[in-house]
């Protein structure tokens, strides 16, 4: 039996347990473990496809494993941490036990996309609309900026129904909306051909170093805004 062709998708598996491990976490409201867990699963779905590379053993297995274990991950996880969020919020839209459900719609939206990814061929050097890792990272991320800010207005802002459910709706377009961004794959160590990628990962390291927790929702609105940007004057 050839062990290599097995390594990604067991590699693959690990990911899917750490998404299990999350919602766990989420049901109990331990969301910093639930952001870890997610960390982790997401640093292990990077290396699935890197192993796959270096084995050449890449399959039509390991794409639809890839996709179901992010679907959790990416997917079930941000979706819950929503809906745990609009249960602990205060009832601007009322008392309706339908409402926090609406946070699936991240979970919908992360499932569209990771359809839609596996059969899309322009995505292979780049992105179109925002990548399941980064938008489960956003949502993941409010609960905790919440808890560690001392900001009235912030708790104000992420205790507000309106506002998540914007932030729901915004969540489920940007990951399949027809914008281009950029990947941080690098594959030629040049200065030049990586410069958007070297000015984006610095800034992000700078801001993670000064706000913590409340860098990575920045960080990921910085990235779209980086990717339009360079769509509309850099590549002119």
């Amino acid at each position: 039996m050839n062990i290599k062709k097995h390594i990604p998708n067991f590699i693959t598996l690990i990911n899917l347990f750490c998404g299990c491990v999350a919602v766990v976490f989420v049901s109990e409201q331990n969301y910093e473990m639930a952001f870890y867990m997610v960390c982790l699963g997401i640093f292990f779905d990077f290396f699935d496809g890197f192993f796959a590379r270096l084995f050449k053993v890449s399959s039509p297995l390991g794409l639809q494993l890839d996709s179901l274990a992010d679907m959790v991950t990416s997917g079930v996880v941000p979706g819950y941490v929503m809906f745990s969020m609009f249960t602990n919020s205060a009832h601007e839209l009322g008392t309706n036990p339908v409402i926090p459900f609406l946070g699936f719609i991240v979970t919908l939206g992360s499932c569209y996309r990771l359809a839609n990814f596996n059969i899309d061929t322009r995505q292979t050097d780049s992105f179109i609309g925002l990548p399941t890792p980064a938008n489960a990272l956003f949502i993941l991320s409010l609960p905790l900026v919440l808890k560690f800010s001392d900001s009235l207005m912030i708790l104000e802002i992420l205790t507000n129904q309106w506002i998540l459910l914007v932030i729901t709706l915004c969540s489920a377009y940007i990951l399949n909306a027809e914008i281009p961004l950029f990947a941080l794959k690098i594959k030629k160590f040049t200065f030049k051909d990586n410069v958007l990628q070297i000015v984006f990962l610095a800034i992000s390291i700078v801001l993670l170093l000064l706000l913590q927790f409340s860098a990575i929702p920045v960080i990921i609105i910085f990235y779209v805004l980086l990717s339009v940007i360079n769509n509309k004057f850099l590549k002119k």
